[in-house]
């Protein structure tokens, strides 16, 4: 196929849109592939689209290899599948929720494991029919309170989103582990760098669950590993819980006393002031070494605001060393949000004081009756350093189990480098990446909402366990462009790129631009898919386009077609070799089909 630039529905730019901040979102509309409609929603050109329609058919292609059948549902649905699975609530202010004309409720779709339920309850009674996949590509909204990065984190979005049902867990395992080689051979094929790493379930729910991260530094998700091979999301990482403390050295412990702490809000004064006491028995003589931040117990006030628009004040006790990570509460406490603590709440809860806060008005038992609960170091045993209640006064030696007792632990403290792996493997490292696939064993949370039930073999009925498996189709395209641009601009990967050849008419005259025609001509008829570049504009203004489109080959048609000779350009490597014209179509064709162009002399001088 040739497409002419000439006639080609394209506009490029020179200047970054105002409103991109990350390189994908810049280089897809300076090149002409999107173009924005509203905060998060973007149109897709010629160009984008059909950069997307080559991701799906990969996703398409591998899905369809592992026995997947396509289905497609509406994108306007009601509401009483989501009402009977609690999503109608738990989705919050994330659901675009919209009335008929005879005011009946309805949703765009943010995903639709309960259609597909529906369905294959609708279709399926015996165990017979099943086991069974199924998938559909389908845009996908959600009311975004912060679009932003362009398609990485948009309103609308495209979507490959499949489930597997199955009789038992042993099925859902096997179906599990085909669509996760599947994603491997979707990620490979579209030339991303990612890594699979564990995951939380969040209010999708299941037992087990795996994202694929494309490696990235803008990503959005942070994730860690270990040379032991150890990685996860950081939302999914659980801190190791210490030994035992033995009983004998808690009996050691000092009974807790409350001391004057004055003008200490914040750890690092209060730090500060207890190593400066004259009276520096417990640092020496217990500790054995200076006070530092780790030895402080921080409690850290946050607001929850659960789906039904209730809230609920939580404190979070972590080591004074360690911030509250706000993603890894909320992936503990989802489907509730998390807000901040504000004066207001405050004003509601007098017993606590701002900035000598401490676990004897907290517990749901306690003064405040405010739900507390720790980090998993604060076992029992543990002594600390920490708010008395009391403005400017701090209790010494308060050790848990013996003088307070939390209502339950959760993981919500910030992970660092180089802290131990859950698993022993060695020390953590940090990383950022985009989230471009998970997969979920969902078990029977959907189907027990809408009784999906078949016959087993022996006649009885039981309920179907599912897995759910999501590929993001329009952040791929975005991903691969964060993944492969350089200051020119993008850099496309054969396997997804808008044409295999960019044909650039690099001068007048009836020689070049017949060459030019005929090589065109000449690459079609071998299913070689060409951008001629025929515009009526200079030599510059092709070039740039041409690094900035990011066709992986270039090809110059200039003066030296009077020596019988083309350039060819690598955009990716920079790379330039002249060609005889008369064997430039079969060695294009050659790299089109291998990848592999056949060696030749580079250019010189």
């Amino acid at each position: 196929m040739i497409t002419r630039l000439s006639t080609m529905f394209l506009r490029t730019l020179r200047e970054d849109p105002a409103d991109a901040e990350v390189a994908s979102h810049k280089l897809l509309v300076r090149a002409g592939y999107v173009r924005r409609a509203a905060p998060g929603i973007y149109s897709w050109m010629p160009l984008g689209w059909t950069v997307l329609r080559n991701v799906e058919a990969i996703v398409r292609e591998e899905m369809d290899a592992i026995g997947a059948q396509e289905v497609h549902f509406p994108a306007l649905l009601p509401r009483e599948p989501y009402q009977a699975t609690g999503r109608w609530t738990e989705y919050g202010e994330n659901l675009f929720r919209l009335k008929d004309r005879k005011n009946g409720d309805y949703l765009l779709g943010p995903t639709h494991e309960e259609m597909f339920t529906l369905l294959v309850k609708d279709i399926v009674s015996s165990y017979k029919g099943l086991p069974l996949s199924l998938y559909q590509i389908q845009t996908k909204y959600r009311d975004e309170a912060r679009p932003r990065a362009g398609l990485l984190r948009g309103r609308e979005f495209v979507m490959k989103d499949s489930y597997s049902f199955d009789v038992d867990d042993v099925g859902l395992q096997a179906a599990y582990q085909r669509h996760r080689d599947a994603y491997i051979r979707i990620f490979d094929r579209l030339g991303l760098r990612y890594v699979i790493v564990a995951a939380t379930s969040g209010a999708m729910g299941g037992s087990a669950s795996e994202e694929f991260l494309a490696d990235c530094e803008i990503g959005e998700d942070t994730y860690v590993r270990s040379p032991g091979g150890y990685a996860a999301n950081v939302e999914a990482v659980t801190v190791p819980v210490p030994d035992p403390i033995a009983d004998d050295v808690i009996a050691a412990i000092p009974a807790a006393h409350v001391e004057d702490t004055p003008d200490t809000p914040t750890i690092d004064t209060l730090v500060a002031h207890a190593n400066q006491r004259a009276d520096d028995r417990y640092a020496e003589a217990a500790l054995g070494r200076p006070f530092t931040a780790a030895d402080t117990l921080k409690n850290v006030l946050v607001l929850l605001r659960h789906p039904d628009g209730s809230t609920e004040p939580l404190a979070v006790g972590v080591p004074g060393d360690r911030e509250v990570d706000l993603k890894r509460l909320e992936a503990q406490v989802t489907p509730a949000e998390v807000e901040a603590f504000d004066e207001a709440q405050f004003a509601k809860h007098p017993t606590l004081v701002k900035g000598y806060i401490g676990p004897g008005v907290l517990g749901t038992e306690n003064a405040s009756g405010i739900r507390y609960l720790v980090d998993p170091r604060v076992i029992p045993g543990t002594r600390w350093l920490t708010g008395a209640d009391q403005p400017g006064r701090h209790v010494f030696d308060l050790v848990a189990g013996r003088d307070f007792t939390p209502d339950g632990v959760i993981d919500a403290a910030e992970i660092r480098e180089g802290d131990p792996a859950p698993d022993g493997s060695g020390p953590l490292s940090l990383a950022r990446g985009i989230e471009m696939g998970h997969i979920f064993q969902l078990g029977r949370k959907y189907a027990e909402a809408l009784d999906l039930k078949v016959l087993d073999q022996n006649g009885k009925l039981v309920t179907v366990t599912m897995g759910s498996y999501g590929v993001g189709v329009s952040r791929a395209v975005a991903a691969i462009a964060e993944n492969s641009h350089d200051e020119r601009g993008l850099i496309w990967p054969r396997a997804v790129a808008p044409a295999d050849v960019h044909l650039v008419i690099a001068g007048k005259g009836e020689q070049i631009s017949g060459a030019a025609e005929d090589l065109a001509e000449a690459l079609d008829g071998f299913g070689v898919r060409v951008l001629l570049d025929d515009r009526n504009a200079s030599p510059g203004v092709k070039f740039a386009d041409a690094e900035l489109i990011g066709i992986p080959t270039i090809v110059v048609v200039g003066r030296g077609v009077a020596d019988g000779v083309v350039e060819l350009r690598d955009r990716a490597t920079g790379e330039r070799r002249e060609l005889p014209l008369a064997e430039v179509a079969g060695e294009l064709v050659t790299l089109v089909r291998t990848g592999h162009p056949r060696v030749t002399e580079p250019v010189t001088g």
